[in-house]
């Protein structure tokens, strides 16, 4: 007998057992797709969380331009954070003002006040509020108002006023200069009785000594800067 299969049957078969061997070596796209699926839920879930911590719940009572500069970082020019914490730490020491007047044996305040050309020499102790100058009252001596206001001045500014008794003896110079010097010696025989008043007086400017002076006349000129007329002819 002839056991032989006619062709077309081979073919079948062999193509049956093609597919059956393509199949069992193909891999199960299964797995893959169930991977990709916890990526993205990785990711989104990150992305959530990024957001989260970015969003800030408003503070009551605070008006929108006001949190958008709590917001955002305030910097100065020239200067950063470690500088601005290194001038806060360092605390500049304390200087102990300059006494320029003494008190004497007797606890009478002393100061000498100079302005121009003029020097004042001041005095003042515990007493009723006499006040004078080169033996004669104030009022009498100093006929301008400015000039007595200006003189009494320190003694408002530490409320001695009224309190102390203040003899000034004042030479050289005119009335504006003496003014100014007795000024200063009274500020510094103040300073001088009480220390504690140095702050008064200075944020007044009484303790200030003003240095400005008539400038010198010159050789060959009529003043300081003054010339004579000059003819070319």
């Amino acid at each position: 007998m002839n056991t032989e299969l006619p062709e077309n049957e081979k073919n079948e078969e062999q193509t049956a057992a093609e597919q059956a061997s393509a199949a069992e070596t193909t891999p199960e796209p299964e797995e893959t797709v169930t991977e990709s699926v916890e990526v993205v839920e990785a990711v989104e879930i990150v992305v959530d969380a990024t957001v989260e911590t970015s969003t800030q719940a408003p503070v009551a009572g605070e008006s929108p331009v006001e949190q958008e500069a709590a917001a955002t970082p305030q910097l100065t020019l020239g200067e950063s954070v470690s500088d601005t914490a290194s001038e806060d730490s360092e605390e500049k020491p304390y200087v102990e003002p300059k006494i320029r007047g003494r008190i004497d044996k007797f606890g009478t305040a002393m100061g000498t006040g100079r302005r121009k050309t003029s020097v004042a020499r001041v005095r003042i102790k515990e007493g009723s509020g006499k006040f004078v100058v080169n033996g004669r009252p104030l009022e009498d001596y100093f006929r301008l108002e400015r000039d007595q206001k200006m003189i009494k001045a320190p003694l408002n500014a530490v409320e001695e006023l009224g309190k102390v008794d203040v003899w000034v003896r004042v030479n050289g110079g005119g009335i504006t200069g003496q003014t100014g010097a007795v000024v200063l010696g009274i500020a510094r025989a103040l300073q001088a009785k009480n220390p504690a008043n140095h702050s008064l007086l200075s944020e007044g400017g009484y303790l200030t000594r003003d240095g400005r002076m008539v400038e010198r006349k010159k050789y060959g000129l009529a003043k300081a800067r003054k010339s004579f007329q000059f003819s070319k002819r």
